[in-house]
């Protein structure tokens, strides 16, 4: 019924602007369009504008999207056939400004604009893309990691028109970290954002996703808490001694084996001495 409804009212636009063409006046060329629309990157939901300059003169201005009939406008009124397209205006000493503005844009608007004149073989074009900012997800809104251990933390993004640039702010300490990102297998909309890193202090891990055509982004924000290893811990498989400590192991183990030696070899020369005294008083 929406479609039959649409239908209906876009055919009611060409009629009324048929019936405006067979009623107005030809003038000739001597008006023209001076400058045409420009390009619009616009996000889901918002608005964008298009403007259409043309010299004083004119009898109609037809503004179209995808080659559909959207705005008709005269001196007397403004014929539209979607309650989402208004126009406004705006009178110079030598020119006139038409301006279409297309409310809440929807990806499916993305095509081809074009405002044109009656009697007029020059048409101005533009293009209107529509990007939309999709779903930011870290699956944990905290984690738990052991001091210096080397961890991943995944960062999804969904339903985004372009995929996104995701990048990562880090407000934590950390020994090294790297990041890349990769379409999920089988699912060409999602793509994820991979952190590698080795944490060496509390702190918080943002995921910024942004479109940077328009310069709009999401982000999420995740907490990291480092644990010490317990004392006990020690020595078991895992566990590691500070620099200093092993130093002074390895120098204390040096010191008592290089004595264990003097030692026996001492006791070895005493023992020799002690044989050969007694055979001198044997003999």
């Amino acid at each position: 019924k929406e479609d039959h409804a649409e239908m209906e009212g876009r055919w009611r636009g060409v009629l009324a602007v048929l019936v405006l063409l067979a009623g107005l006046t030809a003038s000739g060329s001597s008006y023209q369009i001076i400058e045409g629309p420009q390009n619009v990157t616009a996000l889901k939901g918002s608005e964008a504008r298009f403007n259409c300059t043309v010299t004083h003169g004119w009898k109609l201005i037809m503004w179209t999207l995808k080659n559909v009939v959207m705005l008709s406008i005269t001196s007397q009124e403004t014929i539209i056939t979607d309650d989402r397209f208004t126009s406004a205006s705006y009178n110079g000493s030598d020119s006139f400004i038409s301006e279409m503005i297309i409310h809440a844009v929807q990806p499916s608007d993305s095509g081809l604009v074009q405002c044109s004149l009656q009697n007029s073989v020059v048409v101005g074009t533009a293009f209107l893309s529509v990007e939309v900012m999709g779903t930011l997800n870290i699956p944990n809104s905290s984690l738990v990691v052991p001091e210096g251990e080397p961890c991943n933390v995944t960062c999804s993004a969904l339903g985004w028109t372009p995929l996104p640039d995701i990048s990562w702010e880090l407000e934590v300490p950390v020994s090294q970290s790297s990041s890349y990102s990769v379409l999920e297998p089988g699912n060409l909309t999602r793509t994820l954002s991979v952190l590698a890193l080795t944490p060496l202090g509390n702190g918080t891990l943002t995921c910024v996703a942004e479109l940077k055509n328009l310069q709009a982004s999401k982000s999420v924000t995740v907490n990291l808490t480092v644990t010490q290893p317990p004392p006990d811990s020690i020595g078991e498989e895992g566990s590691s001694l500070p620099t200093w400590a092993i130093v002074l192991m390895a120098v204390a183990f040096s010191l008592i084996l290089i004595l264990i030696i003097v030692l026996i070899v001492v006791f070895c020369c005493c023992g020799i001495s002690r044989r050969e005294k007694e055979g001198i008083v044997f003999m």
